[in-house]
């Protein structure tokens, strides 16, 4: 049976691994776009992840709970898709937009899920609102990207 701390962990764990991912999506599309706008962004949208990835360590860890750092199988094929997409596609920054864009959605969905937990405590209630409303501002930023390309 599941403690509470241990429910709390496995839940932050798997944003980690999720956040772990992104990061490493967001360093594979600045490789493969020229644009230097867009570099930029994908490359600042990966450092956050890492930010985003330490802060939650310092939650897992306030827990007591084992840290899992992972790349989940999803993100492999998600990374290699991308770069077969690269490869192929005529117009490969916008496809690499496209991807950023789901992937963000994505990412705002698996953090509501979690956030729906009524009993995660204070400090994680607003650690993932903070870190989901960054996600959601770079949504914002990305589709507006789109649109100019």
């Amino acid at each position: 049976m599941n403690t509470y701390t241990e429910k709390i962990g496995s839940k932050l764990n798997d944003l980690l691994e999720k956040t772990y991912d992104a990061e490493k999506g967001f360093k594979k599309a600045a490789e493969n776009v020229e644009s230097i706008t867009l570099k930029g962004y994908f490359q600042r949208k990966a450092q956050e992840r890492y930010d985003f990835g330490h802060e939650l360590k310092a939650e897992i860890k306030q827990f007591g709970q084992e840290i899992d750092k992972g790349d989940s199988f999803t993100s492999k094929v998600h990374r290699s898709w991308m770069d077969l997409k690269n490869f192929f596609a005529a117009d490969s920054e916008e496809a690499m937009l496209e991807e950023a864009i789901k992937g963000e959605k994505a990412a705002i969905s698996e953090y509501e899920e979690v956030m729906q937990d009524t009993s995660l405590p204070n400090s994680t209630k607003v650690l993932l609102a903070r870190q989901k409303h960054k996600i959601e501002n770079g949504l914002d930023t990305i589709e507006k990207l789109e649109d100019l390309s």
